[in-house]
């Protein structure tokens, strides 16, 4: 057996050196360009698929930042409204809105949806001056004068703003996506020691003085006269953009919904009829409304429910129109609250 192995081995090891050796020849014209055609139809739908990997993932991101904005700014608005005294509703005095007729710059393009007033806690800034007006100052709260704790009326206004501006336009171009604007003037803080005439410390830190468009013939038991001073008292330092990429497409509503979700409120006079849905329901009107950012108000019963729609799509596109059928790029959150503050209390 051993013989039979070594002898069939011999055999092969002697025809393999007696092979001439071949010649290498390299890939012709015609191979290289099948390989490349072949290549080319399998790395394309590869790369197609990639892309769109890539463009469903921003996507997704974008659909959750807008989520995750438009949520946060619902929860500081029922933060900011649970501290609220007294809340407008969209009553009118011969046809005109009430909050739109005292609010600063209420224009086509910054509409007050949401307008309350609160009392706003102000700590360690009212000197104890037993002696005389004016001595301390709250200037020198922070210097080591016993000071207390105090509250000053502050009127909040959540505006729905629809202006071009390219600083909140990205990707540039029109239609900009709405914003939401928090607006706020407040009463200063008056010296229980000072005369009627001049109730108010002189010297106050900036962040304690009294807003200019603040009426100081203001009483919040009359909460619809002396509201503020004038139309035109709009101070940059009193306003902050909330969130960005509010839906700009006009939805309809179809309902009564604020009259549902606020379980049919009625008035408090001796009629008790159904208040109606054009009083409750602030919205940017009467025309081309988007309502994207509305509110229902009760203000009987210190109640209102806020609703936001963003735009995730506006992040990406200029073209973003709304479309039922991909809601979920159109997040919309509600929060419903009651003020916990009242008048005379």
């Amino acid at each position: 057996m051993k013989n039979l192995l070594r002898l069939l081995l011999k055999s092969q090891h002697q025809q393999n050196l007696s092979k001439l050796p071949q010649t290498e020849k390299g890939m012709t014209l015609i191979e290289l360009l099948i390989g490349t055609v072949m290549a080319f139809l399998i790395l394309t739908p590869m790369l197609a698929f990639v892309v769109d990997m890539l463009n469903t993932d921003r996507r997704e991101q974008v659909k959750a930042n807008t989520e995750q904005d438009i949520q946060a700014a619902v929860d500081f608005i029922a933060q900011d409204l649970s501290q609220a005294i007294y809340i407008y509703d969209n009553s009118t005095t011969n046809g005109i809105p009430k909050i739109s007729s005292f609010l600063p710059l209420t224009t086509a393009t910054q509409t007050p949806i949401l307008v309350f007033w609160k009392r706003q806690l102000q700590r360690n800034a009212l000197p104890y001056a037993p002696t005389a007006p004016n001595t301390p100052a709250p200037d020198t709260c922070d210097s080591g004068t016993v000071c207390n704790d105090t509250y000053v009326l502050s009127l909040v206004a959540y505006y729905k703003v629809s202006a071009s501006d390219p600083t909140w336009c990205e990707p540039k171009g029109n239609p900009c996506p709405n914003r939401i604007v928090r607006y706020q003037i407040r009463d200063g803080l008056k010296d229980p020691q000072a005369t009627a005439a001049s109730p108010y410390y002189t010297s106050v830190e900036t962040g304690q003085k009294i807003s200019a468009a603040y009426n100081r013939s203001f009483d919040i038991s009359k909460p619809t006269e002396n509201v503020t001073l004038g139309s035109n008292l709009w101070d940059p330092q009193s306003q902050d953009v909330l969130v960005n990429y509010i839906d700009h497409n006009p939805v309809a509503l179809t309902g009564n919904e604020c009259q549902t979700a606020l379980s049919k409120p009625r008035t408090t006079d001796s009629s008790n009829a159904l208040i109606d849905e054009t009083t409750l329901k602030i919205t940017d009107g009467p025309t081309n409304q988007t309502n994207s950012f509305y509110a229902c108000v009760d203000t009987a019963r210190n109640l209102a429910r806020v609703t936001i729609r963003g735009n995730s799509l506006r992040r990406l596109q200029t073209d973003a129109n709304y479309d039922a059928n991909r809601s979920a790029f159109f997040p919309t959150a509600s929060v419903q609250v009651q003020g916990l503050g009242a008048r005379g209390k």
